[in-house]
């Protein structure tokens, strides 16, 4: 089903860092912009299972679907796939002595966590860990709303 949603890059605009350090929380700044993260089990979304959508809180490019978040006892919220691959990019991480794959949005270039081949092999096998601070929630029955009417075909 999320083959056939398209995200226009174009519809969102990466902004400033002086535009962001005033518009987020501390904790949501240090997380996209200087590569922190958030302690496991305190994100508003690492428990959460409601049906909708995940934007980058930067730019409110949507990024993940409910439809694709699984449970993971990680700590923090994961899922299997984002909606389409190109809204994510992919960099190799040796911070803290181990190597990992870090996941940045495609517009803000916002640090949204990391993603590991130890996620359900029913779902793929990833498992993108992904910090509660970079992104926001949108619930399906808000996303015309908030000006995602496209999203909906993800719940149909």
């Amino acid at each position: 089903m999320s083959e056939e949603i398209k995200i226009n890059p174009e519809e969102f605009e990466r902004k400033s860092k002086d535009e962001l350090k005033k518009e987020l929380s501390d904790l949501e700044y240090a997380v996209t912009m200087e590569s922190a993260t958030e302690s496991p089990y305190t994100g508003q979304y690492w428990d959460s299972f409601e049906e909708g959508i995940y934007v980058d809180i930067t730019t409110g490019e949507p990024l993940f679907s409910s439809k694709d978040k699984f449970r993971s006892q990680c700590g923090w919220p994961s899922f299997s796939k984002p909606i389409e691959k190109e809204v994510t990019r992919y960099y190799k991480d040796n911070s803290h002595y181990v190597e990992r794959i870090e996941v940045r949005s495609r517009v803000g270039d916002a640090h949204l966590g990391h993603v590991f081949p130890d996620g359900p092999t029913e779902l793929g096998g990833l498992r993108y860990c992904i910090n509660s601070a970079s992104i926001r929630f949108i619930k399906k029955e808000d996303l015309e709303k908030e000006g995602y009417i496209e999203m909906k075909k993800l719940f149909e």
